[in-house]
Order: C-alpha cells, then sequence, then structure tokens
C-alpha cells in the first residue's frame, strides 16, 4: 500500500473526536509514535519500537486506514498516511510517524533537537465507503475521490477549519486530486470515511 502526504492547516487542527479508542490505546499510539522517530533518529531497528506494543489490546490490533502529523512550534513539519488498511493499527501508526519524520518530500528530515518537540496528531479512518454527495456531512466524514488513475483525500477536519460548505469540500478534493473542481459531477468516484482524531496535549 503506497503511503500519502497530506496538507492539514498548519497549528492547531479540528476538534478532537471522541469514539472508539480509550485514552489508554490512545497515549499508548501517541508514545509509539514518538518511539518509533526517535528509534530511526538512533538507528535502532523498526520492530524494536513497536516492543512497547506487545500487550496491546485487541483493538489495536485491527486494520485500520492512520494519517500521522507532525508539529513543531505550532508549525507542519510532515504528514503522510495510509488510506486503506496496510496492517494493525499499531504498526500503522508506527511507519507513518517514521515516514512523516523523514520521508515526506516537503520538509527535510526531522533532527535529533527536533524529535523531542515535536507534537503528534493521529488520525485513524474507517474504511472508506461510497456516499452520495448530498449526504457528506462536514466535521464527520472525510472524503477520497478518485478518477482517471488519480486520487484525492482530505480528513474531516479540514473543512472546519477553512470554514468550507459542502460544495467547497467536494471541489477542493477534487483539486487536491489534481482534477478540475467539478470532477465530482462528471462521474468521479466518492468515498467518505470518519476518522477519530486527538494529540498529544499542548502541555
Amino acid at each position: 500500500m503506497s503511503r500519502l502526504p497530506l496538507s492539514p492547516i498548519s497549528g492547531t487542527s479540528g476538534e478532537v473526536s471522541a469514539g472508539e479508542f480509550s485514552e489508554t490505546d490512545r497515549a499508548l499510539l501517541l508514545q509509539l509514535a514518538h518511539q518509533s522517530i526517535l528509534s530511526a533518529l538512533d538507528f535502532v531497528e523498526k520492530d524494536s519500537a513497536l516492543a512497547g506494543a506487545s500487550n496491546a489490546s485487541a483493538h489495536l490490533h485491527e486494520p485500520r486506514g492512520v494519517f500521522t502529523s507532525l508539529y513543531l512550534r505550532g508549525e507542519l513539519r510532515g504528514c503522510v498516511g495510509y488510506v486503506l488498511p496496510d496492517g494493525p493499527v499499531y504498526k500503522a501508526v508506527a511507519e507513518t510517524a517514521r515516514a512523516a519524520a523523514f520521508e515526506d518530500t516537503r520538509f527535510r528530515p526531522v533532527t535529533r533537537e527536533e524529535a523531542p518537540h515535536l507534537k503528534i496528531e493521529l488520525s485513524i479512518l474507517s474504511p472508506p465507503q461510497p456516499l452520495a454527495p448530498e449526504a457528506i456531512e462536514i466535521g464527520r466524514h472525510g472524503l477520497l475521490i478518485t478518477m482517471y488513475g488519480r486520487r484525492g483525500l482530505l480528513l474531516p477536519q479540514v473543512p472546519i477549519e477553512h470554514h468550507w460548505d459542502r460544495i467547497t469540500f467536494l471541489e477542493q478534493t477534487c483539486r487536491k486530486a489534481g482534477l478540475p473542481v467539478d470532477a465530482w459531477r462528471q462521474g468521479a468516484t466518492i468515498e467518505a470515511f470518519t476518522a477519530e482524531v486527538f494529540r498529544d496535549s499542548s502541555s
């Protein structure tokens, strides 16, 4: 499964969703993301970063799509994710955290000095499902639009941050795919998903 870079808004994101993952699960995933980045900087094998997840709940072994966003002093520092499930969610978090830190070509690689100051935001995705345009709910649904082999994805928090309406959200997802903004009216495949979003505390 290929990873996709993503461009959420710089600074704080939309409201954190309350959902299926417990506070313990959330804390473990955030810790795992930080450990994955630090282990790469220390030239430690990737699997060693997963050692702390050996006692993860069964829920964290479910296959899910994941996006990991990194922020440094309120500014976006990297964001990479899987749209579709590519293994257990805890492994996807570790992999996307490393990729966001070192493989997002829009940014230089994260340094050892920066790593302790990173704030991490995780978006755990539900499987995308076809949805009629009129059924899209701002703040609830993320969008995946596909046409002519091109694919664009925007997370549920993005239209909230931009104050977009439903039509603008559809148009901007088409733009993200490199398609005409009206491609959603011209036969593009429209799929929606939900995302449980949580992040490091600001303290």
